[in-house]
């Protein structure tokens, strides 16, 4: 089993059977994971932020950063390796609340309702999501099978 991490601000492809995607300590940044049963390959991105033009010089650098210049990248990632887009299974992990900012940023929610907007004009559905409360989350893909796990605290769930 290769075991290949997504670090804060980054995405990763995989495409071998034992390959498990990982991604830890998502509070308000989300984690979009997107599987390919018939080609048997896995994308991940831990994007922290809902829109690039809050930092645009940041985002030709770091353009997983951001939900509107990191998940096009993730998908095109995965259709340049065959994938089609109805055959993708897309889960969606994360947006927190973990400090109260009497809702100032909720950068949590905002993270999560841009993807929701962006995967919907897009025409992909996400199939399971595990998203807001108060909680860090560390979320695997298992390449081969297409398993996604969540784990917080000391409980794990498939998703």
């Amino acid at each position: 089993m290769a075991l290949v991490t997504v670090d804060i601000s980054d995405y990763q492809i995989a495409d071998a059977a034992d390959d498990v995607l990982v991604t830890y300590a998502l509070g308000s940044c989300i984690a979009v994971v997107v599987h390919d049963p018939v080609k048997k390959i896995g994308g991940m991105i831990h994007y922290m932020l809902p829109q690039s033009s809050v930092a645009p010089a940041k985002a030709v650098l770091k353009p997983a950063m951001f939900a509107d210049t990191g998940v096009p990248l993730l998908f095109h990632a995965m259709y340049d390796r065959g994938c089609v887009k109805k055959s993708l299974v897309v889960k969606v992990v994360g947006g927190s609340k973990l400090y109260e900012d009497n809702g100032t940023f909720d950068i949590g929610r905002r993270n999560y309702v841009i993807v929701r907007q962006m995967l919907w004009k897009a025409g992909v559905m996400i199939s399971a999501e595990d998203v807001a409360g108060a909680k860090s989350r560390t979320t695997k893909l298992y390449v081969g099978s297409g398993r996604v796990t969540v784990r917080s605290a000391n409980e794990e769930m498939d998703l």
